[in-house]
């Protein structure tokens, strides 16, 4: 089982050398959902690659490197701990850095292990990555994540491993006096490693651990000539061993294999020697182990090294070949007896071979200094392949036990094989999958000390695999045929072990191995009795071959089944006695035995097994009743028939003297077997016996000597039906042993429905001894009278039945002898003609007519040539004739108009004559309807014409089709359906009847091009049906019967209800019936269809067929003919959706409803629009109809007729209110019109008898129940009347809308090419976080962390100290503290909440796995505490910091959806409201506008403007002369009303459309020239002298103030001087956060300005001053809403109307309709509904609350009014003004309480009063597809958290926000420190011993901690 384990990613620029505390690896244990430990056999981690594995000797536990991890696992593959070594900002172009300003080039890297050993003399792990140029660093043997030793500045000499993942590196820790020492191999990688050495001697200890200074490198001259490629490195107790590929020097091109070996204790590899190897014919090494005394290589081969060899190099030849090396290149000077260079100094070095002392290698056997070095023999060492395997092989290990040697092979392919290394003879016995396919096993193949598991490295996972999988296998057979030679079966203990696990295995016999010659599981060879009868108890000998030999008081047993019997053996034979006849079980129903298994056991083990029968000769009798005798004789087994007591018996013989018959197994006896039984031969008559005649049945018989001296008497028994006869016999012996047997003479009268009855018969002796019937033996009764009806029958009959039609009494067919002889009939009757069939016929003949009837013929030659037709020969077909019954023959041909009887003539009697005339007719065709139709097929086709009824055999045909004939045929219509045709086009029609053929030429048949369907709405339909669904298309109008059709899958009760089997019968005369709307297909579904009316060629009107309750619609589709349509193929991809049926309550629940007139009639329900429009629902009062105004999801608005109205049908009184929607006619009750009831008069009584305090009280309570009722009823009909109102208003604007939408989505059409080639101004992710995050705090959220002159050594401790703060915020427990603290502190306000959260999520932004884990803690501890107040209120407002942190982890997850999916709508939609704003004229001062949404911000007066399209100068030519030849004319569309500001504003629009708005340049930097002629320049400006003052109020300057035509140039240019201008008044009077009116903003020394309007202006003596503008603007809301004059709110509703699209488009878009939703929000979600699940909240709307609170409100509300967070825009007020409107009733879509309005409510409100719901119901939709798609896992959340973590990728920002939260931390420094210590697990973490030191190094205070 796989244990799935979460990476951790850290901040780059932090330490991924710092290890994490084991409090965080608890912390990630934890969290990480492991499976039971007890049963792991695999480990494996999510995004990572593990790269190599080892093992601590002696403790078992293994290490596994992996990219940017080290794991520590038990044995077992259980996580113990784990370290995060990466990524890591780095170049393999760059030496370590510190500074990334020193490495321009460094990018994070992925830190991939390359080397990783165990040191045990120093319990440490050696741990080398790509990284920093290969560096090492030394953990904890006990605990990895624990760092012991890293190079802070390491040196050239300190570069160990290969800095490319490609190149491998090979090292070893060996031992030396004193100390370890680490050899390391290396290939050539990256430029900077060219001067690494490629095999070098290092420390492990001392001050610079790993270094190679002072002790021994492999000098090479160029290293790149050599390229050296390692495969692995071994030590034995002497030497090590490394074996590489190279290619020699420059001159030699060519790679060979090499082993290099090295002493021990050589530190300065004087001892260097290596020697080639060659396994022959093969290619490189891939993979190498070093076993005891062999060196095992796999070598590629094959072409291109698909393949594989497997070669052993024996180490006693391997060290000679090296030894003679090193002796020739010490002693000779490298020459070997024959003179040839066999030995050299290579590597390019200057050393060359010497010629010293012979006794130099014996004296300096790891050489010296004056030995020459490096050595390399000339000579290979070769051998052949044991093993050659289809796969190259990546690692090999191999294990010597037991005496064998075993090797394990790892492919490339990630499959593991086993071998056996048996001398010469090696085979793989075994392989298997380890991970994925394709994935390679690592060289790293390890084997335990144990012997017993093999640790085995891929990609992907580490798999601990039994080096012998022996107790998997079962029994013998299985472990022998695994063939695996580490297991046997152990005999005595019955299981397959190792040979060491069998107690015995020393012992011959005991311990079966399947390498044996005789190598068999035990078994039982023979068995003597190998059955026995069960009456007997007896001994039973097993012989079993190679039986092991027990101790004095050991005993086998036998088992009979479940009954024991000690054994007694001798040798391989073994007796056991059987057991006792009540010992054992019945036999089996129907059987004369029963087997049992038969085991040889040795305590509980079976050692050996077969099957053992005891059997019961009296069963075999039983079983054969026929031939007792016969049976028991011939059985399986020993059983022996006594006749003269009819007993099958076991045993010698008979008993008492009895003769005996013996069974056929039985030898040297003669009496025996089948053939000697008393039986019955057969009959020795004849086998048919007439009824009713009198028979003497006679028989043969033989053996029946063995009967004599015992007379008895014999019966033949006949087994009639319903009856068993028995006859008294006699014998008659003959000759011999044969005999015969005759039965009394007797009449048989059975009972018989056929002519013969076969009935069995057999032979009895004495009291029921029967004889054996030696076949199977009847009679058989033949009856003349059945089967043979009258005379010809009877004639035919066969005659040696004796069968003659006897004319005695009643004529019938009778035995001969039965016949008085003068009633005998010898010729037959006159044939009887009963029927002909058909009675017409064409002129020429050729017609099949069948003649059915009596005495027609004996046989085919009585009527060959005796039929006539109408006076005409027919000539009868002899394979149709029927013996005396029918006759069919082929007509002749005869003039039209012959008619005539049929005439049968049998020769020497009368003819037969029929009283049915057959009539020779012409058929006749005379036209067809349609004479159209689709070339599809499927037309049905009329054909008229006159005697069409002629013959039986009639076919149509169009062309060349056939044209099948729906039955019946008529005299004068044919109807028949059209087959497909190839091409459209004209087809002549023809019938055939018969042989003549009819053809139409005069009305052809038109074959036309297929309809084709191209539109059909609506898609969808209430159940009950009846709705219509408009479709278009082409050709419609060929097709007589188009159905709309819809396949449902219904009960079997409703499929009986709903429909019957289609029945294609029709009667003659009746008119074309349309098709039945339901009928049963085959597969049990119905499909129920409704006839569309036929509009036009173009145009068809179809119902929507009705859905019954229950059934499940499965295809909606079209049938035009043959040609069938699927709904979404016609609607272009819609889908046809049915809807549950509306549910309307009653008008009254007691009695009429009252219906005052004038009022709107409210009616309430549920689903009421889902399948319908309101235009299509009809109401009726009685006779009159109520209109309908407004449709909702839950309500039906109708306007009543004035008048009361009559009821429908006289039965009633009052008129009843009736719904029709489609099918569906729902009756809600009657109603009763009245007017105001008058308040009833108390009786005079009544008033004498109340005191005056009752009165009083009555009526005040009467008084106050009335205003109640009056004034409900009057806001309810207040809210009917609004709603129509708003609809009304908006029918009238609907033109307009239209229009303007049709301008609208022009300039949509423009922007989205314009957008194609600029893109969409989204805002980079940086900016957009800052801006999210520090909302407010313009673009310099962060203060830097070193401001101003200082020292870099002041610098360093803060930025060391801030590196700490970063680390220790990775600590759950701190980080957890810290918010909860801070959030205690009173003074610590909300803005500092949000600030610090904001803080916490740049700071960990790389590690957002862990900052999810933190918000998901702090949102539980959250949740639980507003469970206990209000839970609704949960999230509803940023009071703590974790809703803040929401936000931004919102803000950060969903970045990707805002900029590929919500982005474009949501700015197409801002460019729609700046388009539609832009038309209209806006108020410079007051902000207010003609175009708008909010009617706070809408300019009421009406103001006159003329729209001028201007044509603005851009380009080099834009600034100088008029006229520039470089310059172009860019068209800005602008009113003649615009401020000069506008004006500007607006050609910056369209000049610089496609650039961002920070990168153009501020409308205040330039003025607006108007260039008129060739030296007219005049700069316009919103203040001049030209403006208008008049009473204190000074008029800006628009265009119209300056004249400016339609068509002028104008030009932008610089600013020239800096007077303060009003465009700078304005920008600094509207800030624009603001949506703030200018009135008292704009005064000057008593000057007011105005635009458009003057402000409204009070008297100077009542004039109040405001104490705020929040009081101005409740006093102009309450001004608003005492009236909404219609000319107003028509503009609003039009801009609505206009932008509808574009609001629905980002709604969708947010609420994900027909898109995936966001991982992260489903992820939220299922977190919230943990939440609630784990509190026990119920309530569905308190969870809708949470997650509207938490995504929507939260996060897509605040995008939605701040569009300017994501994209680079200018945001105007009056756009501002309209987002909050969308962004009002987005918040209202999202509420779940109904949404009412009234004549109160905000016109904002209003607008949008009808969209509401049906918004209301995407978000619910959008809410329930969350709920119900499959979760979002921890691994895919993590996944997408990992991927995101990348994208801020500052660090001198983290270290600003870093030092922001320092700051933070440090105003409540104490409070932390003491809640820090507190708690006993920070305490023991030293937490707030960590923050002081991080408080002294960041405030660069000495500190004595």
């Amino acid at each position: 089982m796989y244990f799935l384990l979460l990476p951790f990613s850290t901040a780059p620029a932090m330490a991924p050398w710092s290890s994490l505390g084991p409090h965080f690896l608890l912390l990630l244990l934890l969290l990480c959902p492991l499976l039971p430990l007890t049963q792991a056999h695999h480990f494996s981690a999510l995004n990572t690659t593990f790269n190599h594995l080892a093992l601590a000797p002696g403790r078992g536990t293994l290490y596994v490197g992996a990219v940017n991890h080290l794991f520590q696992l038990s044995p077992e593959l259980q996580l113990e701990a784990m370290a995060v070594t990466g990524p890591v900002f780095d170049s393999p172009d760059c030496v370590p850095f510190h500074d990334p300003a020193e490495c321009p080039q460094a990018r994070l890297t992925d830190n991939a292990n390359q080397l990783l050993l165990v040191s045990s003399r120093a319990q440490e792990l050696v741990a080398c990555g790509q990284v920093r140029q290969g560096v090492c660093e030394k953990r904890l043997l006990d605990d990895v994540s624990k760092l012991l030793y890293q190079a802070e500045d390491p040196g050239d000499g300190q570069f160990v491993a290969a800095n490319t993942p490609g190149v491998a590196t090979v090292g070893l820790v060996v031992p030396a006096p004193g100390r370890d020492l680490l050899l390391v191999a290396r290939g050539l990688a990256g430029k900077l490693s060219g001067g690494v050495p490629p095999l070098t001697v290092r420390q492990l200890a001392g001050p610079q651990p790993f270094s190679s200074e002072g002790l021994g490198r492999l000098v090479v001259g160029d290293f790149s000539d050599y390229n050296n490629s390692y495969v692995a490195a071994f030590a034995n107790a002497h030497s090590a061993y490394f074996v590489f590929r190279r290619r020699g020097a420059r001159a030699q091109a060519e790679y060979r294999s090499y082993v290099a070996r090295v002493c021990l204790g050589d530190a300065n590899l004087y001892s260097y020697v290596e020697v080639p190897l060659n396994c022959h014919g093969q290619g490189l090494i891939q993979a190498a182990f070093l076993a005891p005394g062999t060196l095992l290589g796999a070598f590629a081969a094959g072409s291109r090294g698909a393949q594989a060899a497997l070669c052993a190099f024996p180490l006693a030849e391997l060290d000679g070949s090296i030894e003679q090396a090193r002796r020739l290149c010490y002693t000779t000077g490298g020459r070997g007896p024959s003179g040839t260079e066999e030995a050299t100094v290579e590597y390019g070095v200057t050393s060359h071979c010497v010629t010293l002392p012979a006794d130099s290698p014996e004296s300096y056997p790891c050489g010296d200094e004056h030995t020459p070095s490096p050595i390399a023999g000339r000579q290979p060492l070769e051998t052949r392949p044991l093993l050659q395997l289809g796969q190259p092989i990546s690692a090999i290990a191999a294990l010597h036990t037991d005496g064998h040697m075993i090797a394990f092979l790892g492919d490339t392919q990630g499959r593991l094989h086993k071998v056996f290394l048996n001398g010469s003879q090696s085979q793989v016995y075994h392989s298997q999958q380890m991970g994925l396919p394709g994935s390679a096993i690592s060289p790293d193949l390890l084997v335990d000390s144990s012997g017993s598991y093999l640790y085995v490295l891929t990609a992907q996972q580490v798999d601990r695999v039994p080096v012998a999988a022996c107790p998997q296998f079962p029994d013998c057979a299985s472990c022998l045929q695994a063939q695996d030679p580490l297991c046997g079966w152990c005999v005595l203990q019955g299981r397959c072990t190792r040979k060491g696990q069998c107690g015995r295995a020393g012992q011959s016999d005991q311990w079966l191995w399947s390498y044996e010659e005789d190598s068999r599981c035990l078994h039982v060879q023979s068995l003597l009795p190998a059955h026995y009868p069960r009456q007997e108890q007896g001994q039973v000998t097993l012989s079993v071959p190679r039986l092991p030999n027990l101790a004095m008081d050991e005993y086998f047993h036998c088992a009979f089944g479940d009954y024991d019997s000690l054994a007694h053996v001798e040798g391989p034979h073994v007796a056991c006695f059987t057991p006792p006849q009540d010992q054992l079980p019945l036999n089996p129903p129907g059987t004369d035995h029963i087997t049992l298994s038969l085991t040889l056991m040795f305590e509980d083990v079976a050692i050996a097994a077969t099957n053992f029968s005891f059997y019961d000769c009296s069963a075999v009798q039983a079983l054969e009743v026929a031939a007792p005798c016969r049976a028991c004789v011939s059985s399986l087994w020993r059983c022996h028939w006594c006749p003269q007591s009819s007993r099958c018996v076991y045993g010698e013989h008979c008993p008492e003297g009895e003769r005996t018959i013996y069974s056929t197994q039985e030898v040297d006896v003669q009496v025996r077997g089948p053939e000697v039984c008393p039986q019955v031969e057969g009959l020795a008559g004849p086998h048919l016996v007439p009824v009713g005649w009198e028979n003497r049945l006679a028989m043969r018989v033989r053996n029946l000597q063995h009967f004599r001296g015992l007379p008895a008497s014999y019966h033949c028994w006949l087994e009639l039906p319903g009856e068993l006869r028995r006859l008294s016999a006699s014998l008659e012996e003959m000759a011999g042993d044969t005999g015969l047997i005759y039965c009394q003479a007797q009449q048989f009268h059975p009972s018989m429905a056929q002519w013969e009855l076969p009935v069995p018969i057999y032979v009895t002796r004495g009291e029921g001894q029967r004889l054996d019937n030696a076949h199977t033996l009847h009679v058989t009764l033949y009856d003349c009278a059945v089967g043979h009806p009258d005379c010809s029958h009877c004639q035919a009959a066969n005659g040696s039945l004796g069968c003659l039609w006897c004319s005695h009494g009643q004529p019938a067919c009778l035995y001969g002898p039965l016949c008085p002889p003068g009633a005998v009939e010898l010729l037959c009757p006159t044939p009887r003609i009963d029927m002909i069939e058909p009675l017409t016929g064409p002129p020429e003949g050729g017609l099949a007519l069948t003649i059915l009837g009596s005495n027609l013929g004996r046989d085919f030659t009585d009527v060959q040539d005796a039929v006539s037709v109408a006076g005409q020969p027919c000539s009868p077909d002899p394979s149709l004739y029927r013996t005396s019954a029918r006759i069919v023959c082929v007509t002749s041909p005869a003039p039209n108009g012959t008619t005539g009887p049929i005439q049968v003539a049998i020769k020497s009697r009368p003819p037969g004559i029929s009283t049915q005339h057959f009539t020779y007719q012409d058929p006749i065709l005379l036209g067809l309807t349609p004479q159209w139709g689709p070339q599809a097929g499927g037309t049905q086709l009329t054909i008229h014409g006159q005697h069409l009824q002629t013959g039986g055999n009639i076919s149509a045909f169009v062309g060349s089709q056939s044209c099948p004939i729906q039955e019946p045929v008529c005299p004068e219509v044919i109807v028949c359906h059209t087959m497909p045709q190839a091409r459209p086009g004209e087809a002549v029609v023809h019938v055939v009847f018969g042989h003549a053929h009819r053809t139409l030429l005069s009305s052809p048949f038109h074959y036309t091009a297929n309809p084709q369907l191209m539109a059909a709405e609506p898609s969808v339909s209430f159940r009950g049906g009846g709705r219509q669904i408009r479709v278009r298309g082409k050709n419609l109008d060929v097709v007589r019967w188009p159905l709309l059709s819809v396949w449902l899958e219904a009960t079997a009760e409703m499929q009986v209800a709903e429909a019957q089997p289609q029945d294609l019968r029709r009667s003659c005369g009746a008119p074309a019936a349309a098709p039945q709307a339901c009928v049963q297909l085959e597969g049990g579904l119905l499909q129920c269809s409704t006839v569309c009316s036929i509009n036009s060629s173009s145009l068809l009107l179809c119902q929507s067929p009705a859905v019954p309750d229950g059934a499940r619609p499965q295809r909606v589709f079209f049938s035009l003919d043959n040609v069938h349509v699927d709904f979404a193929s016609a609607s272009g991809g819609q889908d046809f959706l049915y809807q549950p049926n509306p549910r309307l309550s009653p008008l009254s629940r007691k009695g009429p409803a009252r219906l005052k007139p004038g009022n709107v009639l409210d009616v309430e329900g549920e689903g009421l629009n889902l399948g319908i429009s309101k235009e299509e629902v009809r109401v009726h009062i009685g006779d009159g109809e109520c209109l309908v105004k407004t449709l909702t999801l839950t309500h039906l608005y109708c306007e009543p007729p004035p008048q009361v109205p009559q009821p429908a049908n006289g039965s009633s009184t009052l008129p009843q209110f009736v719904v029709q929607m489609g099918n569906l006619r729902l009756i809600l009750g009657p109603v009763q019109y009245e007017a105001e009831p008058a308040p009833p008069a108390f009786p005079m009584e009544a008033q004498v008898g109340l005191g005056m305090g009752a009165a009083v009280l009555t009526a005040a309570v009467l008084l106050l129940t009335l205003m109640y009722r009056h004034k409900s009823k009057q806001a309810l009909r207040d809210y009917q009347k609004v709603l129509m109102q708003l609809e009304n208003l908006e029918i009238g604007v609907g033109d307009q809308c239209r229009k303007e939408f049709t301008d609208l989505m022009t300039e949509m059409t423009d922007l989205s090419s314009d957008l194609e080639a600029s893109g969409i101004p989204f805002l980079d992710y940086r900016t957009y976080t800052e801006r999210v995050f520090f909302p407010g705090h313009g673009g310099c959220p962060l203060q830097p962390v070193f401001e101003g002159p200082g020292e870099e050594g002041d610098r360093a401790p803060v930025r060391q100290g801030l590196t700490q703060l970063s680390n220790l915020l990775n600590s759950k427990l701190f980080l957890l503290t810290l918010i909860h603290t801070l959030e205690e502190q009173p003074s610590f306000s909300q803005r500092d909440r949000c600030h610090v959260a904001s803080l916490l999520s740049l700071a960990l932004h790389s590690k957002l796995e862990y900052l999810t884990d933190i918000m998901k803690t702090l949102l539980g501890d959250l949740a639980a505490h507003y469970v206990h107040k209000n839970p609704k209120l949960m999230l509803r407002r940023t009071e703590t910091m974790v809703e803040k942190l929401l936000t931004n982890w919102l803000s950060i997850c969903l970045y990707t959806f805002l900029r590929d999916v919500a982005g474009e709508p949501l700015y197409m939609l801002l460019r729609a409201i700046q388009y539609q704003v832009d038309k209209g004229p806006v108020d410079a001062v007051t902000g207010k506008a003609k175009r708008t949404l909010n009617d706070s911000r809408l300019l009421r007066e009406d103001v006159e403007f003329q729209p001028l399209t201007l044509m603005v100068l851009v380009g080099p030519g834009a600034g100088g002369a008029a006229g520039s030849s470089a310059a172009q004319h860019v068209p800005a569309r602008v009113l003649d009303t615009d401020t000069i500001t506008q004006v500007k504003e607006k050609v910056l629009d369209q000049v610089y459309k496609g650039t961002p708005f920070s990168q153009r340049p501020s409308v205040h930097a330039l003025d607006l020239e108007w260039r008129s002629g060739l030296a007219g320049h005049l700069t316009l400006s919103d203040e001049d002298l030209t403006s208008v003052t008049n009473n204190h109020w000074k008029r800006l300057n628009t265009l119209q103030h300056y004249k400016v035509p339609d068509g002028a140039t104008v030009g932008l240019i610089p600013q020239l001087h800096n007077g303060r201008t009003i465009s700078q008044s304005l920008a600094q009077s509207c800030p624009s956060g603001e949506n703030i009116p200018m009135l008292e903003d704009g005064e000057e020394g008593g000057v007011r300005l105005w635009h458009l309007v003057k402000g409204t202006e009070e008297p100077e003596g009542a004039k109040i001053w405001r104490n705020s503008l929040r009081e101005q603007e409740q006093e102009q809301e309450r001004a608003r809403a005492k009236a909404i004059p219609e000319i107003y709110l028509t503009r609003l509703l039009s801009m609505k109307g206009t932008l509808q699209k574009f609001v629905d488009d980002t709604f969708q878009a947010i609420l994900s309709v027909n898109r995936p939703v966001p991982i992260a929000v489903k992820y939220l979600f299922d977190f919230l509904d943990e939440l609630a699940e784990k509190h026990g909240i119920e309530d569905p709307e308190t969870l809708h609350i949470w997650k509207t609170n938490s995504l929507l409100l939260r996060f897509w509300v605040n995008t939605l009014k701040n569009p300017q967070l994501i994209f680079d825009i200018r945001v105007s007020d009056n756009v501002d003004a309209i987002l909050a409107v969308i962004a009002q009733t987005f918040i209202d879509s999202c509420t779940v309480s109904e949404h009412k309005v009234g004549r109160d409510s905000p016109v904002n409100k209003l607008l949008y009063a009808r969209e509401i719901p049906r918004y209301k119901q995407m978000v619910e939709r959008y809410y329930s597809d969350i709920r119900q798609s499959s979760s979002a896992s921890y691994q895919e959340m993590n996944s997408a958290l990992a991927e995101l973590s990348g994208n801020y990728t500052s660090a001198p920002h983290c270290l600003e926000a870093l030092q922001e939260l320092y700051n933070h931390i440090h105003r409540y420094y104490d409070q932390i420190i003491n809640a820090l210590e507190e708690d006993p697990v920070g305490q023991k973490m030293q937490l707030a011993c960590r923050l002081q030191q991080i408080a002294a190094l960041v405030e660069n205070k000495v500190t004595d901690l």
